[in-house]
C-alpha cells in the first residue's frame, strides 16, 4: 500500500508538474514517510520513474482491454466490435468529472532527456503495443471489408494514438473533458468510411 500511495503522489505530481520539478522530498512529505522510507521502494528517481510507466502502461492495457472485448462481446463483426469499442471509449472519457489528468506516456516522449535509455525504450515499447492492438483489429477487419480509399492500415492504428494524446492536450488546453471525446468520436467516424465509404 505504501509504494503504491508513493506511485499515486508521484504520479499526480509529474503530470501535473514534470518529471523534474517533482522532488523525492514533496512526495516523501505527501505520503508522510521518512528518506528511509521511500528508498525502502525505490532505490532512486529513475526507479521510481520505471515503476511509475510500468503501472501506467499495465492499468492502459487493462483498460483497453475491457473497452475492445465489451465491443466484442457486443458484435461478432470486427468491424462492428471494433465501431462499439470506440463509442464505449468515447463514453467512458466524455464521463471524466474533469478532463484527463495527463498521460505518463506523454510526460516521458516530452521530457524524455530526463530519462535513461531504459525508461525511453519502455515507452516505445509501450506505444508499440498500442500500434499492435489497434492494427490487429484493423488487419482483421480489412479482411472482410477491404478499404474503400488507399489506407496505411498502421498509420491508421497509430491515428488512435494520436487522436487521445492529442485529445488529452485539446482537453486540458480549452479544460472542456468533452474533446477528448470528441477527437476519439471522430476517429471513429473515419474508421467508418475507410471500410465502408460514405
Amino acid at each position: 500500500m505504501t509504494r503504491d500511495r508513493i506511485l499515486d503522489i508521484a504520479e499526480t505530481g509529474i503530470l501535473a508538474k514534470g518529471f523534474t520539478n517533482t522532488s523525492i522530498d514533496e512526495i516523501i512529505a505527501e505520503a508522510e514517510l521518512t528518506k528511509s522510507g521511500f528508498f525502502y521502494h525505490f532505490r532512486d528517481k529513475t526507479e521510481l520513474a520505471r515503476a511509475l510507466l510500468q503501472r501506467y502502461l499495465v492499468k492502459d492495457d487493462e483498460f483497453l482491454d475491457e473497452i475492445f472485448s465489451r465491443g466484442r462481446e457486443l458484435s461478432d463483426d470486427p468491424l462492428h466490435a471494433y465501431l462499439v469499442g470506440l463509442k464505449i471509449f468515447a463514453e467512458m472519457m466524455s464521463d471524466l468529472p474533469n478532463a484527463h489528468p495527463g498521460c505518463i506516456v506523454a510526460t516521458v516522449a516530452y521530457q524524455d532527456k530526463q530519462f535513461n535509455d531504459e525508461i525511453r525504450a519502455l515507452n516505445r515499447e509501450g506505444v508499440s503495443r498500442w500500434r499492435a492492438r489497434f492494427l490487429a483489429s484493423l488487419e482483421e477487419i480489412a479482411e472482410t471489408y477491404p478499404p474503400r480509399i488507399d489506407t496505411d492500415l498502421v498509420a491508421l492504428a497509430d491515428m488512435l494514438t494520436v487522436a487521445i494524446e492529442g485529445g488529452i492536450i485539446l482537453s486540458r488546453v480549452f479544460d472542456d473533458p468533452q474533446l477528448l471525446s470528441d477527437q476519439i468520436l471522430n476517429y471513429r467516424s473515419h474508421v467508418r468510411c475507410v471500410f465502408l465509404g460514405s
